[in-house]
């Protein structure tokens, strides 16, 4: 299968997912401001026991959703990444800056308006990373609206941004957010990618060694203190890309087609419906912390469109990257915005930051991203849109 194909594979499945995503979200809304919301509630907290060779590991269906299927998320992410960056829009210099450049200035400019807003405490300030991701199913659900007439570049430099935004929201998850470590587990995860490493070079092709492995290592972290999606993450770094054994594809484009559709239309409308309802009617005004989603919400719809926009026209100007091929400066500033929609990996972040306390944390930090994201991609859509009529006439 070519790179073009995978791609359009890749952006119709995304795109398809958003919709669902958005369902979804509308739906745990409704939920939780229904008279079912203690069920509604009740349903991710209901205690599961899973037997691992004997033994017990009792846990609850919202552990296994964010935690569980959420690393499978992160495999694909992981795989995504690395075919980008091997063969794909990511593979050469010139086309890495632009969104490279891009994406550090939607990370840095995000994050520095947060601390802004919450510099004055020490636990809000975890939060620091919440509105430094983009969402790429909702942003490409975003741009699909708007039909043909915006353009494959364009839509490659967003996607090309996001897989740069989820490449950095992995390396901020494994460095600060990570509990106390225990060597003996981490020496046994050390132990498992060494296995995984030696099997990639002698270019092993079967997948069920590396989904075997792979399951060890997620235990492995999660017992060593490390969160264990970062399995998934370990695991698509050494499953082969190519192979010189057969004339099938590899076992990382295997894999990679065979959960991309169950993510993107399942684990991750699945993720949303656990993760985003937020009950209005019982919300309490003194439980909540203004400065948290004020801040989360400022910086994904500011922060996002100033730092991606500003990154892309500082490097142009400087003579470090080029504009992408029939895309105009406006358009640019219109995905810039749309950048703004964090969803998925601000809500995944926010829960990592704060689950360690009050339901108001979590509270706020949706409050934000829910009012961030929809700000971002309603006002970058209009744009857009808006831009798409002017050409018309």
């Amino acid at each position: 299968m070519s790179s073009a194909n995978n791609s359009h594979d890749f952006i119709k499945f995304e795109t398809m997912g958003a919709n669902l995503l958005l369902g979804a979200t509308i739906l745990a809304l409704i939920l939780s401001n229904s008279p079912w919301h203690a069920y509604y509630e009740k349903i991710f907290q209901s205690p599961v026991t899973i037997h691992l060779a004997g033994w017990p590991f009792k846990t609850n269906i919202l552990f296994l959703i964010n935690e569980g299927l959420m690393s499978i998320f992160f495999l694909v992410v992981g795989l995504e990444i690395k075919d980008e960056i091997l063969q794909g829009a990511l593979s050469s210099l010139p086309k890495a800056l632009l969104p490279g450049f891009a994406a550090l200035g939607g990370m840095v400019i995000p994050a520095l308006i947060y601390i802004g807003f919450n510099y004055h405490n020490a636990v809000n300030l975890r939060g620091w990373a919440i509105p430094t991701a983009t969402d790429i199913a909702f942003a490409l659900g975003v741009l699909s609206l708007l039909g043909t007439r915006v353009s494959v570049e364009l839509k490659t430099f967003l996607t090309a941004l996001a897989i740069f935004d989820d490449l950095a929201a992995i390396i901020i998850i494994a460095i600060f957010y990570t509990a106390h470590l225990s060597l003996l587990f981490l020496g046994l995860a050390l132990l498992c990618l060494g296995i995984l490493f030696i099997l990639n070079f002698k270019k092993i092709n079967s997948l069920y060694f590396y989904c075997v492995m792979g399951f060890i290592l997620w235990i492995c972290f999660y017992n060593a203190g490390v969160n264990p999606t970062l399995a998934g993450v370990a695991l698509a770094l050494l499953i082969p890309l190519d192979h010189s054994t057969s004339h099938r594809p590899s076992a990382s484009k295997r894999l990679k087609n065979f959960l991309h559709p169950g993510v993107a239309l399942g684990i991750l409308p699945l993720f949303a419906f656990a993760n985003a309802g937020i009950s209005f009617v019982d919300l309490s005004v003194s439980s909540l912390h203004f400065s948290i989603a004020i801040g989360i919400l400022v910086s994904l719809f500011f922060g996002k469109q100033v730092g991606v926009f500003g990154a892309c026209w500082l490097a142009v100007k400087l003579g470090m990257a080029q504009l992408p091929n029939k895309v105009r400066w406006v358009e640019l500033y219109g995905v810039s915005i749309i950048g703004g929609i964090g969803f998925t990996i601000s809500l995944f972040i926010g829960a990592l930051a704060f689950e360690q306390f009050s339901t108001g944390y979590i509270n706020s930090v949706k409050i934000g991203v829910l009012g961030g994201s929809l700000l971002s991609g309603v006002t970058g859509y209009w744009l857009l849109s808006l831009n798409r009529k002017n050409n018309q006439r």
